[in-house]
């Protein structure tokens, strides 16, 4: 099988303007290869236990930003490929085999520390683990994501904050089973993951066992047919889906329960605040960075 390797040049400032518009064309998986990342990993090389690093990545720290987006050969992905080409002019296309680039998107996957206590580490990497930290070990495969993107890292740092020993999580739309994964190693008693899509189902199992942890994965398209009541539940997915979860969601939290719902463009924010608090909600606090934010909403009691 081909696939189809699209990078997109832009400048700093530009960055997120392009992240919207890949948005705005059904885009959401990409890798951002930004010079300003490669600078933080050098400040904290000590941390990885890195002895040496590299030309080609210390070459990278003084390129412009470029967003790489892999295609393949659905009618689908030709859609979002013309799109992209009529959008964009500096930009490039690569046709790879399946056997030249199935592991390539690991060169853009290192340890990272999305709080003082967790770390996320691709499974293939060494890391010396710290005093206090918890690692999260994750391979996500060529479907989906590190884990790393803003609304998730909001995502990790807000059940760090909100849950309690022994409480109850549903994670909707667990993709790779990162949230669910971090919300058990963050204290969580019983975990259960959700998603519509086999593949994620697949890939949150293998990492569960990958981090040797109990955790229920299931089968469904956001709460329907799932019987579970939640101290917390957390869904990084998008506006529209968060706001349409949130009346199910009232329906799967125990009285007072927290909601936390990422994904969502901060332009979008205080409409989505409007129609969450609607369905029965306080709003506690919202998370911003870059273009995201993350909303945490309580249930009435």
């Amino acid at each position: 099988m081909k696939y189809i390797e699209v990078k997109i040049v832009t400048t700093i400032f530009n960055l997120e303007q392009v992240e919207i518009k890949l948005l705005d064309m059904g885009i959401a998986e990409y890798i951002i290869n930004d010079p300003r990342d490669i600078e933080d990993y050098l400040k904290k090389k000590q941390s990885y236990d890195w002895d040496f690093i590299s030309d080609e990545v210390m070459a990278q720290k003084d390129k412009e930003p470029e967003l790489i987006i892999y295609f393949n050969s659905t009618e689908d992905s030709k859609e979002k490929l013309d799109l992209v080409k009529k959008e964009f002019r500096n930009m490039s296309v690569t046709i790879r085999d399946d056997k030249d680039w199935k592991d390539k998107w690991k060169e853009y996957f290192v340890p990272i520390n999305i709080t003082d206590k967790l770390v996320i580490k691709p499974s293939w990497c060494d890391y010396d683990v710290k005093d206090g930290e918890v690692v999260l070990e994750i391979d996500p495969g060529m479907a989906f994501g590190t884990g790393t993107h803003e609304t998730t890292s909001m995502s990790i740092k807000l059940l760090e904050k909100y849950i309690e020993g022994g409480m109850d999580v549903l994670d909707v739309g667990t993709g790779t089973g990162i949230l669910a994964i971090a919300a058990k190693l963050l204290g969580a008693e019983n975990v259960l993951g959700v998603d519509i899509d086999p593949e994620a189902i697949t890939a949150a199992k293998e990492n569960s066992e990958l981090n040797k942890l109990d955790i229920e994965i299931k089968e469904a398209d956001l709460t329907k047919g799932v019987e579970f009541k939640a101290d917390i539940i957390v869904a990084n997915l998008v506006a529209g889906l968060n706001v349409s979860l949130a009346l199910d969601a009232s329906n799967h939290l125990k009285d007072g329960g927290i909601y936390i719902s990422s994904g969502i463009l901060i332009e979008q924010e205080e409409n989505v605040i409007r129609a969450i608090e609607d369905k029965g909600f306080d709003k506690i606090e919202v998370l911003e960075d870059g273009i995201w934010c993350a909303i945490v909403v309580r249930k009435k009691k």
